[in-house]
């Protein structure tokens, strides 16, 4: 039972929750509820139940990693949980990088933690047997970026249908679908990872893709930081690189096969990234398509193109 004399605030829940932060003394919880229909212009749809198992990838994967909130009850009938809250003053790390804040040990932190998340759920028969189902993923990944972004840009259909074919065929270990800066919040040294409504047992590289391309977008946005967000990839990489199982190695090159695709779906798909102005989104769409036809060998060439 919750204590008495708290404070609710609402949340920015992006376009598919509800969120309420719920404080009082010595207490501090999220309640989230997760919406059928997105807030977007164009109908997206999703099934409301993706919340219990975002509780339970939550509770499972925090068994075996840090940086995971503790769940602390759920309603069925309401599709609502709550969870432990980030310390007052924690951050997202995306706050921090437009900010000009670029610490290298973190972005390292955050490949580690990824890394973690791989290779305890690495050819899990348990963790394949709860999150195998894929349909969540489908509704808010898989169609509104990269079918979506197929069907408005015929040159890249190629591309991206055959991108979907091959990710499908790598089901090797748990992804949350949504690793972004905005979901790693920073308190001190320390991360919490949020928002795994997305979450499924799949193809690792599409996270590992998904934050390169954020910190991609930021270098378009703030190009007098482009050197900066270039040693940002490098750190996270390597920290990812030093965490990975027994013959993942090529989770990150995989990674770079999702980036051309993640980055055009910023600028046509059902999700646009909000910071960026039209001639920015244009240089993005121009970057994305040279990448599917002559991918970057090393993450600075891909920084300075």
């Amino acid at each position: 039972m919750p204590p008495a004399g708290l404070r609710f605030t609402e949340l920015g829940g992006g376009i598919s929750n509800k969120v309420i932060l719920a404080e009082g003394p010595a207490f501090r919880a999220v309640l989230k509820q997760s919406l059928g229909q997105l807030r977007t212009e164009s109908g997206w749809f999703s099934d409301r139940a993706r919340i219990l198992r975002e509780a339970a990838a939550m509770r499972w994967t925090a068994q075996k990693c840090r940086g995971i909130p503790r769940i602390l009850f759920e309603e069925p009938a309401t599709f609502t949980i709550a969870l432990e809250a980030a310390p007052a003053g924690s951050e997202m790390w995306k706050t921090q990088l437009f900010r000009g804040i670029f610490d290298l040990e973190l972005a390292r932190a955050v490949g580690v933690t990824l890394g973690s998340v791989i290779a305890n759920s690495w050819h899990n028969a348990e963790a394949e047997r709860i999150f195998g189902d894929q349909a969540v993923f489908d509704q808010l990944r898989i169609d509104p970026y990269y079918r979506v972004t197929a069907s408005r840009e015929p040159e890249a259909a190629g591309y991206i249908h055959d991108l979907i074919h091959r990710s499908a065929t790598r089901r090797v270990s748990l992804v949350h679908g949504d690793w972004s800066p905005k979901n790693l919040l920073v308190h001190a040294s320390d991360l919490c990872v949020i928002d795994w409504e997305v979450v499924h047992f799949g193809d690792p590289a599409f996270d590992v893709g998904f934050l390169i391309n954020h910190l991609v977008l930021k270098s378009i946005a703030m190009p007098e930081h482009r050197s900066a967000l270039a040693g940002l990839a490098e750190a996270f990489l390597e920290g990812l690189s030093a965490t990975l199982p027994h013959g993942a190695d090529w989770i990150p090159a995989a990674g770079f096969q999702h980036l051309p695709a993640l980055l055009l779906a910023r600028v046509a798909g059902k999700s646009p990234a909000e910071y960026l102005d039209c001639g920015m989104k244009t240089r993005a769409a121009a970057l994305a398509r040279d990448l599917m036809r002559i991918p970057a060998a090393t993450t600075q060439e891909l920084f300075q193109r």
